[in-house]
Formats: C-alpha cells, sequence, structure tokens
C-alpha cells in the first residue's frame, strides 16, 4: 500500500462524507501540512466521547503530519446554532463562554498532541470587523439557499419563527475558513450545511475550496440517540476510569463495531474485521472486544493504571469476587421499613419497573454480591451496601440509607 493510500484510507475510516475524495488526493499530493480545521462552539463546560469522535479524526491528521487548528467559537457561540433546532437555540453569555473555552482547551489535548495544534479564537476576526464588514459578509449568501437547510426549511414551512441572527451563523462559522485558510474542514453530519458554506465563501476570496470531511453523529448509550448530556445516555471524558469501563460495558453489540471505528487507536478496520469473524464463528465472545475497547477508552483519559484497576473492578463487579471498592458508588434513600429486590433494582436504575424486575428473577438474572438471587421476597433494610446486577451488562454498587 502506497503512503498516499494509507493516509486516504486512514482519512476515510469512520466518516460519513468526503467532498470531495479527488480534492484531498490532489491536496494531499502537495506534499506540505494541510491546516485541518474544527470548529467547537464552548456550550457546555466537558466533553464526552461524542465529541472526540472529531477529536480522534483530528489526530489522526497530526500522525499524517498535518496541522491541526482547534478552533473555539467564542463569537459564534454567542450567536447560539440553530442546527437540528426547531426553536433557536438561547446564545451564551461572554462569560459563559470562556468558563467553558477554558475547560475545552483544558481537556482536548487528552486526545490531540499539544505541540501540533493550534488554538484559535474565531472573535480573533470576528472582534475586529465592523457593522459595515458584516453586512458585506451577509450579502454573499441569499435567503433563497439559506433556507434551503433542512432545519429552516421546516420552520419556515411551519410558520415558525426564524431570528435573522441565525442566518447569520452558518456566513460566520464559513468565513472561518477564510480566516484560517483551511484546507480540510471537520464536522458532524448535522453540520454539512455550514461546511460547505465555508468552500463558497472561500471560493467567493479567492482561495482554494476546503475538502469537507462528515463523521456520524455517536449514538450514546441507548444505542438510539446521539450522544448527549440532556439525554443521560453520555460517557464524559472527565469521568473516572471505572465509570467509563461500566459504562462502555453497558452497549449493545452491535453498536461495539461503531464505535470502535470511532474511537479506537488500537483497532484498526482489518483486525476489527477479523475479530467480528471470530465472534460470528463462535470463537471468540463479543464481551472480550468490548473490555478491550473500554480499557482503552479509560487509558487514554487516565493512563494504563487507572484503566487496569477499573477492568479489575468490572471483573469483580460481573463475578462477583474481588475488590470491588473503586466501583462508583450509589446511595439509595429508602423506607425504615426498607425494599425488596424489585423495588431496589428500580431504584438503582436497573430495570423499568417492579414487573419487569419479577420477571428477570424468575429467569434467574438478578445477581447479587454475585450471586444468582431468585427471593422476591426478601426486604434489603437501610445499611445494605453491595453490587447487584440484571444480567452481565446492568450492575450497581449500592448503599441503603434511611429515609424515614
Amino acid at each position: 500500500m502506497t503512503d498516499l493510500q494509507h493516509a486516504i484510507d486512514l482519512i476515510a475510516r469512520g466518516s460519513d462524507e468526503i467532498l470531495k475524495r479527488e480534492e484531498l488526493e490532489a491536496r494531499l499530493k502537495l506534499g506540505r501540512p494541510l491546516r485541518i480545521k474544527a470548529g467547537f462552539d464552548p456550550t457546555a463546560p466537558d466533553l464526552h466521547l461524542g465529541h472526540t469522535v472529531l477529536l480522534n479524526k483530528m489526530r489522526q491528521f497530526q500522525d499524517l503530519g498535518h496541522q491541526v487548528i482547534f478552533l473555539i467559537g467564542d463569537f459564534t457561540g454567542m450567536i447560539g446554532d440553530p442546527t437540528g433546532k426547531n426553536v433557536t437555540r438561547k446564545p451564551l453569555t461572554r462569560e459563559d463562554v470562556l468558563a467553558n473555552a477554558k475547560t475545552y482547551a483544558d481537556q482536548v489535548f487528552k486526545v490531540l498532541d499539544r505541540d501540533k495544534t493550534e488554538v484559535r479564537f474565531n472573535s480573533e476576526w470576528f472582534g475586529a470587523m465592523t457593522a459595515a464588514d458584516m453586512i458585506k459578509l451577509a450579502a454573499q449568501h441569499t435567503v433563497a439557499r439559506m433556507l434551503e437547510r433542512d432545519d429552516f426549511a421546516k420552520r419556515y414551512a411551519a410558520q415558525q419563527s426564524i431570528a435573522i441572527h441565525e442566518f447569520l451563523y452558518p456566513l460566520v462559522q464559513g468565513y472561518d475558513s477564510v480566516a484560517l485558510k483551511a484546507d480540510v474542514e471537520l464536522g458532524g453530519t448535522d453540520q454539512k450545511f455550514n461546511l460547505l458554506m465555508g468552500r463558497g465563501l472561500q471560493e467567493h476570496h479567492g482561495q482554494p475550496a476546503q475538502i469537507v470531511l462528515t463523521m456520524p453523529l455517536l449514538e450514546g448509550l441507548d444505542g438510539v440517540n446521539k450522544m448527549s448530556k440532556s439525554l443521560h445516555n453520555y460517557i464524559g471524558i472527565d469521568e473516572p476510569a471505572i465509570d467509563i469501563v461500566t459504562k462502555t460495558m453497558k452497549i449493545g453489540d452491535a453498536l461495539m463495531w461503531k464505535w470502535i471505528d470511532l474511537l479506537s487507536f488500537e483497532i484498526g478496520v482489518d483486525e476489527a474485521k477479523a475479530l467480528e469473524r471470530d465472534i460470528e464463528g463462535g470463537g471468540l465472545n463479543p464481551r472480550d472486544v468490548k473490555l478491550r475497547l473500554a480499557r482503552e477508552l479509560a487509558a487514554r483519559f487516565h493512563g494504563d493504571a487507572e484503566a487496569e484497576k477499573a477492568v479489575a473492578g468490572w471483573h469483580a463487579a460481573v463475578r462477583g469476587e474481588g475488590d470491588v471498592s473503586n466501583l462508583p458508588l450509589q446511595e439509595i434513600g429508602v423506607p425504615a421499613e426498607g425494599l425488596r429486590i424489585a423495588a431496589l433494582l428500580v431504584a438503582a436504575g436497573l430495570m423499568p419497573s417492579n414487573s419487569e424486575a419479577n420477571r428477570k428473577l424468575k429467569e434467574r438474572a438478578v445477581r447479587v454480591d454475585g450471586e444468582v438471587f431468585e427471593d422476591a421476597a426478601r426486604v434489603f433494610s437501610p445499611g445494605f451496601e453491595g453490587v447487584i446486577a440484571v444480567g452481565k451488562r446492568n450492575f450497581a454498587r449500592v448503599r441503603l440509607r434511611s429515609d424515614g
């Protein structure tokens, strides 16, 4: 395989779309470091694994020798990106933006190479723009083209309000590429309209149009919805190693392969295919592959030693032997008379209802401290502490306290 083909394959891994692939190949053949841009609006103070999909791709570009620009949209964040929303997103205050931006900058170097990363803020150029400059920028696009954007079109058809400042957001994001002379811009599939705006504005300003590379959105722990803090289906990169491991082990087997594709540096495309064949042939348990991914993610953000401790803690919870003291402890308030096992499983968030919990009891799928548990009448009183589990994925270390 040629170096160029290796680079193309690595860049394309996990991507949804490259516009245009032939332009990327031509740009790579120039033999110079390309300028790779990805913008992050500091709308929340902490990053989760969903955010690292782009960071991982940026790191791959760095490993290929290219210059990565981590753009913090401190100016853009005060506008509020309407992407994927059917209502206007509330803009952040300047204080919110700066606080979140600092946290972002502290976290991204757990993935990116600090020495090969250029951190920029788009207030550098927009802060110096006059009202006349902004009007000139707005003149470079039409309302009709802006309404081609799916979320704007839906809101317009439904006669929902669209504020003028929302039309400015794609223009502002696109102009970032002009200011930074980006060769490639990365973004989620929900950002495609904005990324293409950058291509058009660069051509308008006499620059070579950037290549657009979109990455799929990462489904969260529920396996259905985009990873999101508001949906509580996320893994934060600053969470303890044991949480990263235990949560990763709860994802479905089918989703595991997408997570490997988008999050793993250690399991390459060819090895992933070989592992999948081994599982299909019955020679490998998908749990072992998932545990390898969980260990890698924990090590990336907390180091090898903490990752090994976390894996040991997971084994202890699943097998009922070993040290479970580093498993996260969930305190549950219960009545003085205590709770039966079905109610306890619901209170711990392991089961949606008592009836479902009782069904799992009959299936011998419930364990307490590693032992199969079938006594539906057993009462757990305040002061109880142990590991309760349903199946191999859902477990919790709990301590019961009296609420009255």
